[in-house]
Parts: structure tokens; sequence; C-alpha cells
């Protein structure tokens, strides 16, 4: 209700990425390959059985889902994955690191959009990782690293190894000290062209307080509210700033 267009954006860091990234709508290549294959997860009646290690669903929380509910509950839309990879396009990351690879949608989406970076995708549930790989490989996708196990014994490793981060996207877990964790964790290894996107910051009121706490962090200069992510940046020499943008 408070958000703004990109006319109430000042900051030309800022009114750049929202004028021609954000609202960048026209279709790109890589979006048909990709949307193709969501077409044909929404009719997939395969069951898997789903290992969640994060706060659940708020749609269906048994334990065995056909791939079909995965694919229309869990996978983003296809507005919100197609921003992404847009986010992606620019930042021009030479890493990407994603948390929740879930069927493997955004994971293409992030990997098209830097071809020649390394895209590290975490994910908890071994049978949908399964699907995931096997989707990428479809799309002909060869510079993904899929992990599969608990985000908190996984990521450390990651980010040790890494000696910068360039783009990271927290999408699993959704709990309010972990998605804290995780934002601390990576916060040594951002530099000023680095992105961070957390998913669903108005998903509880957990969320809304994690992201509260992010941007309020004194090393945090830059966020955009979009409503269903966040955008964090730790430019130095950046004046301060909180923008809640229309999406």
């Amino acid at each position: 209700m408070t958000s703004k267009t990109r006319h109430g954006v000042h900051s030309p860091f800022a009114y750049h990425l929202v004028d021609k990234v954000i609202y960048d709508f026209h279709a790109k290549p890589d979006y048909f390959t990709i949307e193709e294959l969501r077409t044909e997860l929404l009719t997939d009646v395969r069951t898997i059985n789903i290992t969640d290690l994060g706060a659940g669903s708020h749609v269906n929380n048994n334990k065995q889902k056909q791939v079909r509910t995965l694919a229309k509950n869990a996978l983003k839309p296809a507005r919100l994955a197609q921003l992404i990879h847009r986010l992606a396009v620019n930042a021009n990351p030479g890493n990407i690191i994603e948390l929740g690879t879930c069927l493997g949608i955004t994971t293409a989406y992030l990997a098209t959009a830097a071809p020649d970076a390394q895209v590290i995708s975490i994910e908890g549930c071994p049978e949908t990782a399964a699907i995931a790989e096997d989707n990428l490989s479809r799309l002909g996708i060869k510079n993904t690293g899929l992990l599969v196990g608990n985000f908190d014994q996984v990521l450390p490793g990651v980010i040790e190894m890494l000696p910068r981060l360039d783009f990271v996207f927290i999408d699993g877990n959704h709990r309010k000290q972990a998605t804290l964790d995780y934002f601390h964790w990576c916060l040594p290894k951002l530099g000023d062209n680095s992105i961070m996107i957390f998913d669903d910051i108005y998903w509880s009121r957990g969320m809304k307080e994690a992201w509260e706490e992010i941007k309020a962090h004194p090393e945090v200069t830059v966020t955009i509210d979009l409503f269903w992510i966040g955008l964090v940046f730790v430019r130095k020499g950046q004046a301060k700033e909180d923008f809640r943008i229309k999406f």
C-alpha cells in the first residue's frame, strides 16, 4: 500500500535497477523453454516423498506429494522467476548460491542468466532434488552443482570455499533465526556488486521481523522491498536507503 513506482526513486543506482531491470517485462528467449518445462510439471502425476527441513508449507504439509502439486504450489511464479533471471543478468555474477532448489525452475532461470557463473543450489529433499537434476539436464544446463542436505550444515562449507559471494538467493526454511543466520554467514563475503535476495519476506511474523533486522544492519546500504522478495546491497559509500517498489 505504501510502495512507489520508479518515479518516486531518486537514487541513480536504485532508479536504474527499477527502470531497466525490475520493470523490464519484455520476453527473453531463455524464458520459453523453461516455461514449457513448467507446463509439463503441472501435469506430472508422479508421487514423491517430501523431506521438509524448514518451516513447512502453508498449502499442503503431507509427507507425499504429486509433482504437479509441488509445481503448482511451491514453484516461483513465472513473473517472479523471470525477475530473478533479470537481476542475475544485471549482476553478471561469477557465482550464484540458491537455497531451495525445489524442482529446478528458478535454478534454470539463474543458470541461463549467467551461463559463465558457478551456480550452487542446495535442496533439503533428496527426491525433489533428483527431479530438479533431471530437469536441468533436460534443459541442457551444465553450470549448476546441486547439493542435498540441511542448509545449516551445507551452506557454511559452500561459503568457505568461495572467495566472495556475488549473488545469493535465499528461498527456504522461512524461519526468523535461520534467515538471520544465513544473512550473517554470507555478509563478510559480500562486496559492492553483490546482491542478496530474500524470498517471502512477509510470509510470517518471524520473516517480517527478520527482514526489518536485515534492513537495519549498519553494513546494509540499500534495500528494495518488492513485497514478494527483498533485495539487499552492501555498497560502500552509498547513502543508506530503503525502497518499497510496486511490482
